[in-house]
């Protein structure tokens, strides 16, 4: 055998890969698992957008390798919408740079600015592959604590106790938060960009989720002197149902998006145009599909409220996104929880353990599935 890279070391597969194995298994013998642990939209994208990848199948270079940076119009489409819905301007050509999902974004600007060695600041709880991807450059993941007693918000004063920040490169943050569903006031946006500018760091925040349940969607770009010190990624997956097409983009300064580019262009041959001319259409949607999109939501979260009363869990109401994060009774473990209501009740649901140790007496609810089923775990579990 042909040893792996020492890099592989450094990190799991992915707990959603490993554990849906296990659910799979129970599948096939014959469990009726409820699946409730996973952010990947059950509804169908707007129909204009499967007609627009459809119709150009037969454009003459529908089949032809792309550009790296997209179709001028697909940019386009993203510099209206981002000033349409944020208030932010952007220069298509310069600022916009589309890629094959924000995932792929976390990696190439990781690769893009980190050197072996150099510290990120990753939230804790938080999306898992922050850590993973900045384990896979050589670099050292450095976790700041997110709270409930914060309203899991960073403490700005107590992160600069708590952390040597002179070798910080990268600072993630992702709000609306997943897994939290906690939405930032203004007032933290204008403090990460100043905590930025004081340590020279490049903060970046994953916006995916800025349309689900959420009635003030915002961009730190909007705010003052952020294009300095700050990137944005966003995506067309949870806001068009169209996770599997995989787009999304990074927005910023363009000397920042010419050293992303360097390495994306290394990386792929340009995203599939029929995809680009679907997602074209997806950004020049009407306010009703967020109206219609959000109303699905909206019933399916208030039946997961009840299902979270029925595992004697409390929520906040006031959070947003697909997603209900709910407290466990005093002393119950996470997976040991989740373990139980999957043997017991053959509901899927994922533990707070796997966004970090603070998620630790958590668990996470997905709403991507339909509202029969909901209902049929309330049932099960009451």
């Amino acid at each position: 055998m042909i040893s792996v890279a020492d890099r592989l070391h450094t990190v799991e597969e992915y707990y959603f890969s490993r554990k849906l194995k296990e659910v799979n298994l129970l599948k096939e013998h014959g469990k009726p698992i409820i699946n409730l642990g996973i952010g990947s939209p059950d509804l169908q994208p707007p129909s204009k957008v499967v007609s627009a990848i459809v119709d150009s199948m037969q454009d003459a270079t529908a089949h032809k390798y792309q550009s790296y940076q997209g179709l001028p119009e697909l940019r386009q489409a993203m510099a209206d919408f981002y000033k349409k819905h944020f208030s932010v301007s952007l220069s298509p050509k310069t600022e916009i740079l589309p890629l094959m999902g924000s995932k792929e974004g976390i990696m190439h600007i990781s690769m893009a600015f980190l050197n072996e060695g150099d510290g990120v600041l990753i939230p804790n709880p938080g999306y898992p592959t922050y850590t993973s991807v900045t384990k896979l450059v050589g670099a050292t993941p450095l976790f700041y604590d997110l709270k409930e007693k914060n309203n899991w918000l960073p403490d700005f004063v107590a992160l600069e106790k708590t952390h040597d920040l002179s070798k910080v490169k990268i600072m993630w943050i992702n709000y609306p938060h997943m897994p939290t569903g906690t939405v930032a006031p203004n007032k933290f946006y204008e403090d990460v960009i100043e905590f930025a500018k004081r340590h020279n760091i490049l903060v970046v925040n994953d916006n995916p989720y800025s349309f689900i349940l959420n009635q003030f969607p915002r961009s730190i770009l909007k705010y003052k002197n952020a294009k300095d010190h700050c990137l944005e990624l966003n995506s067309l997956s949870k806001t068009f149902n169209m996770a599997g097409w995989r787009v999304g983009m990074v927005m910023g300064k363009s000397e920042y998006l010419d050293s992303i580019i360097k390495v994306k262009s290394n990386m792929d041959s340009g995203m599939f145009y029929g995809i680009q001319k679907g997602a074209i259409e997806a950004l020049n949607c009407s306010d009703m599909w967020y109206l219609s999109l959000n109303s699905v939501y909206e019933k399916r979260r208030t039946l997961v409220w009840e299902l979270a009363e029925a595992l004697n869990c409390t929520y906040d109401k006031n959070a947003t996104g697909m997603f209900v994060w709910a407290k466990l009774p005093e002393f119950v473990k996470s997976e040991e929880f989740i373990d139980t209501v999957l043997k017991n009740d053959s509901i899927f649901i994922a533990p707070g353990t796997i966004f970090g140790s603070n998620g630790e007496g958590y668990i996470r609810f997905s709403l991507c599935a339909e509202t029969e089923e909901i209902e049929e775990a309330i049932a099960r579990v009451k």
